[in-house]
């Protein structure tokens, strides 16, 4: 007899991480068990990449180190250590048309800090992470399932989420050396192709339980963008004035298409729902990646807060099927 197979994605969106990981900390408490026990397959793209790997890496006594409550704290306390830009950057790199917007050092600290030692093997469950391979112009996907077969693809936790979240304008791409020394991986944010990985990672799902058919996806995004591009400012700008602006677009239309293609692909029957997405609109909180102001993160919460009360029966719902399956 086939089993549930549940399937978690996160989406890419930076500081808006917080979004998801106040879903998250809702599902824990609401089913009393951890993310990493409620799921048989976590896939996340960026900062979901970041929430995916936190989730599921053991602590000492081989339960996960991190709740999803705990995670919380990597953008409300380290947010502005990320995202930090001095003077003499902004100077240097022409306000970002020449250089990345920002330095990659808070970034890997904040990241050393969470994943210290941690490798994509050990994660709890199975994990799927994309990114993107800017020399062989191809998609990248890290998978915790091959790393656990193949040294060749097993990776520092650390250094998958910094690959993971090397957002094209905001920071550098990461370079990962192979494990003979002679060549290397030019990566970039999975954002560029998955920024909603939730397609990958139900395909991923299907791979690794080949004799199951029946799927709960859970889909979490990190807010709706709402902040209009005038065509009238729009229709006379180049590329340095695109640059900022067409990533967020490239970012919300995908995540919106795979949501459309996921609605069509686990379409329930009866009350077996099979697709859950819980998405938030910003109208007050900013849909900037790298907004990590007290202001900004008060507001996302709160509009994060109204969307969970609003869904508070589909979220009941939800839970029920993660535990009583």
């Amino acid at each position: 007899m086939s089993k549930l197979v549940k399937v978690l994605s996160i989406d890419g969106g930076g500081i808006r991480g917080i979004v998801p990981a106040m879903v998250l900390t809702d599902i824990e408490e609401i089913t009393g068990e951890r993310i990493s026990d409620l799921f048989d397959i976590i896939g996340g793209t960026s900062t979901g990449g970041l929430l995916a790997m936190g989730l599921t890496k053991p602590g000492e006594d081989g339960a996960p180190q991190y709740t999803a409550n705990d995670l919380m704290d990597l953008y409300e306390q380290h947010g502005k250590k990320i995202f930090h830009r001095s003077i003499l950057r902004t100077i240097g790199s022409a306000w970002s048309l020449l250089d990345e917007k920002y330095s990659q050092r808070g970034l890997e600290k904040v990241l050393d800090e969470y994943f210290g030692e941690g490798r994509l093997k050990e994660a709890l469950k199975p994990l799927i992470i994309p990114a993107y391979e800017i020399e062989s112009r191809s998609a990248w996907f890290f998978r915790s399932e091959r790393a656990k077969v193949s040294s060749s693809y097993d990776f520092p936790m650390k250094v998958v989420a910094r690959a993971t979240s090397a957002a094209p304008t905001y920071f550098e791409p990461e370079k990962i050396r192979t494990e003979d020394g002679i060549d290397y991986y030019a990566l970039i944010d999975g954002g560029v192709y998955a920024n909603n990985p939730a397609l990958c990672t139900y395909v991923e799902a299907r791979e690794l339980f080949p004799d199951d058919t029946d799927f709960l996806v859970v889909s979490l995004g990190t807010g709706e963008l709402t902040k209009r591009i005038v065509y009238n400012d729009a229709k006379d700008w180049g590329l340095a004035q695109w640059a900022h602006p067409i990533l967020n677009v490239m970012f919300d239309g995908q995540s919106d298409t795979v949501d459309y293609q996921m609605q069509k692909l686990l379409q329930h029957s009866g009350d077996r729902k099979r697709y859950f997405r819980f998405q938030t609109r910003l109208d007050s909180g900013m849909d900037d990646l790298d907004d990590a102001t007290e202001h900004n993160i008060r507001n996302l919460k709160l509009e994060v807060k109204v969307m969970i009360e609003k869904n508070a029966e589909e979220l009941k719902l939800m839970c029920d099927l993660l535990v009583g399956e």
